[in-house]
């Protein structure tokens, strides 16, 4: 009588244990669909087809939900039409999948410094440069120059402030 909750809790467990690897795909294999729907996206964005680029991406991730490359390169084509907000949100989905990704930290501090969170996005520098090392790393270089110039939005001049001009 006292064995039956251990022999039913062992049960429940090889069970579960048995089922688990029958359809489990290793995590470094992204479908080879998603990604064809991934380069389809960045072409599209390549030549400005925000709408097309926007569709592709989003059926790359249909097909493969892992796809993190899909998500950065969502993150760019909000970036691209200043959608800054939404750029954050989907490098923190890649990000949630592989948190030492330095190209999606890399896109994700651009963001941040056009809406004007320079100390994150110097935060974000500083780990993007822990994971590169000491060679060269393209979204290190990128993302501090753009937190040497500085945030876009607080430079462009807002309508009210050509107003007084005039």
């Amino acid at each position: 009588m006292r064995l039956l909750p251990i022999v039913v809790a062992l049960g429940v467990v090889g069970a579960t244990i048995a089922s688990s690897g029958e359809t489990q795909v290793p995590d470094a294999q992204i479908r080879p669909q998603s990604l064809q729907w991934q380069k389809a996206g960045e072409a599209a964005l390549a030549v400005g087809q925000f709408q097309a680029a926007d569709d592709a991406l989003e059926a790359a991730l249909i097909v493969d939900p892992r796809n993190r490359g899909a998500f950065v390169s969502l993150a760019r084509v909000a970036q691209r039409q200043k959608l800054y907000g939404q750029a954050i949100r989907f490098t923190n989905k890649a990000l949630a999948l592989e948190p030492n990704d330095p190209v999606a930290l890399g896109v994700q501090g651009e963001a941040l410094v056009e809406l004007g969170a320079v100390a994150r996005a110097q935060q974000n520098l500083a780990k993007i440069k822990t994971l590169c090392g000491t060679g060269p790393c393209a979204p290190a270089t990128s993302l501090a120059a753009l937190i040497q110039r500085g945030p876009a939005m607080a430079k462009a001049e807002t309508p009210a402030a050509a107003a007084k001009k005039n």
